[in-house]
């Protein structure tokens, strides 16, 4: 090899390996991480509930504008404020909780748009079902925290599914609709 050409292999590699840095994995924040859910009622007022307990990560390569994710959802922690709407939440009708314990998200794709991060393309598993779904990003930052001392990233996103896709069909019939509007609150502590 000769002079020339190792020198342009050496800055080749060079600017190879500045251009991707590593993903850097961020752990859920659990007091900052909630997944809500809205439903209108008889298409008069919206019922809201999330779920108090969540848990996973997140790796972010910022500079290659890429990611992945993956969140699970403790299904029992379903909170809307009603105990007695919240048990039936939590059977066979909705979630069917002691069968299905858990719901999960996989995120496989981040779409950027220069640095805002737009969507995330993944497949949410509930009731045991896995079907594709689509994020919208409402709001995304990194920020260094300051109570925690810490590296965080994080943001609101959002999307509509079809309850009925994973085999949620209860009330259908009397009204109660199809469209569930899911929103997640997330952030995640650089680890």
């Amino acid at each position: 090899m000769n002079c020339v050409s190792a020198v342009l292999a050496a800055a080749t590699l060079a600017l190879a390996s500045t251009a991707y840095a590593a993903p850097v994995r961020y752990e859920v924040e659990p007091t900052h991480t909630f997944v809500y859910f809205e439903v209108t009622h008889f298409n008069t007022s919206t019922v809201r509930a999330r779920f108090d307990s969540t848990e996973g990560f997140v790796e972010l390569d910022r500079e290659a504008k890429s990611g992945t994710a993956e969140m699970t959802i403790d299904m029992a922690s379903i909170d809307s404020g009603v105990p007695a709407f919240d048990k039936h939440l939590k059977s066979p009708d909705f979630f069917n909780v002691d069968k299905w314990p858990e719901a999960k998200f996989v995120a496989q794709k981040f779409n950027f748009d220069g640095d805002a991060l737009k969507s995330i393309e993944g497949e949410l598993t509930l009731l045991g079902e896995t079907k594709p779904v689509t994020l919208e990003g409402k709001r995304f930052n990194c920020y260094d925290q300051p109570v925690l001392k810490a590296p965080v990233c994080g943001g609101d996103f959002e999307t509509v599914i079809k309850r009925s896709q994973w085999g949620m069909n209860w009330g259908i019939e009397m009204g109660i609709p199809d469209d569930v509007r899911l929103l997640i609150q997330i952030e995640a502590i650089r680890k």
